[in-house]
C-alpha cells in the first residue's frame, strides 16, 4: 500500500540537499538574521517564493517531460552532472576559508530588505534550475497522485531552512565565523549531491534499457 512519506522525504531530502549551500540568497537571509531586521519577512518570501516555483515545475515539467522521454533523459544527465559538480565544488571547499564578516551597514526597510530578497531570489538563474527544472524533473518521475506530497516535501524543506537560518543566525554565529563549520556542512552537501547524481544517472541508464 503507497503511503505519501516515501514522496513527501523524496521531496524534503531532495530540496535540502539543493539549498542548503551558501549562496547569495542564503547569505543575505544569514547576514539579515544575525542583524534581527525583517527576519520573518524575508524566511517568508524566500519560502513562498520556493514554493510556487516548486509546484510550477511539478505540475508544468512532469507533463511536458512525461510526453518527451528524450528530453527526460538528457535532463536526466544533465542534472546528473549539475549535481555532480556541486557535489565536487562542495569537496573543494573544504579545504578553503570561510567566514562572514558583517558590516556596519545602516538598518533597512521592510521595503528594502523584501527588495533585496526578491532579487537575490529571482535574478538568480539558480532558482530556477534547482526549483522549476531540477525539483520539477525528479518529482515528475513520481507517480501524479503522489506529485504533491513531493512538492509539499520540498517547499517545508525551504520553509525550514530559511527558519532555521534567518532566526537561528544569532545563535549560529560564533560556530560559523569558525571555518570548520563551514568544512562539515561541505562535506553534508557534498555526499547528498553526488548521491543525488549517482541515483540520475542510474534512472537514465535504465530509461536506455543498459539497467534491468
Amino acid at each position: 500500500m503507497e503511503t505519501f512519506i516515501p514522496p513527501f522525504a523524496t521531496g524534503f531530502a531532495t530540496s535540502a540537499a539543493l539549498i542548503i549551500a551558501i549562496g547569495a540568497q542564503n547569505l543575505f537571509v544569514l547576514r539579515q538574521g544575525l542583524r534581527h531586521e525583517h527576519i520573518g519577512a524575508i524566511v517568508l518570501f524566500c519560502s513562498g517564493a520556493d514554493a510556487l516555483l516548486i509546484v510550477a515545475g511539478v505540475s508544468g515539467a512532469g507533463v511536458f517531460l512525461a510526453a518527451a522521454p528524450q528530453l527526460t533523459l538528457l535532463l536526466s544527465l544533465g542534472g546528473a552532472a549539475f549535481l555532480g559538480w556541486h557535489g565536487i565544488m562542495a569537496y573543494r571547499r573544504i579545504g578553503g576559508p570561510h567566514s562572514v564578516v558583517l558590516g556596519q551597514a545602516a538598518r533597512l526597510t521592510l521595503g528594502q530588505a523584501l527588495a533585496a530578497t526578491a532579487g537575490f531570489t529571482f535574478l538568480n538563474p539558480h532558482v530556477y534550475l534547482d526549483t522549476v527544472l531540477l525539483l520539477g524533473m525528479v518529482g515528475s518521475a513520481q507517480p501524479p497522485h503522489l506529485r504533491p506530497f513531493f512538492a509539499a516535501g520540498a517547499a517545508t524543506a525551504s520553509f525550514l531552512w530559511f527558519s532555521a537560518l534567518g532566526f537561528g543566525a544569532r545563535l549560529l554565529k560564533p560556530v560559523f565565523m569558525r571555518p570548520a563549520a563551514w568544512r562539515v556542512l561541505d562535506a553534508l552537501v557534498g555526499t547528498v549531491m553526488l548521491a543525488l547524481a549517482a541515483s540520475l544517472v542510474l534512472h537514465a541508464l535504465q530509461q536506455l534499457g543498459w539497467l534491468g
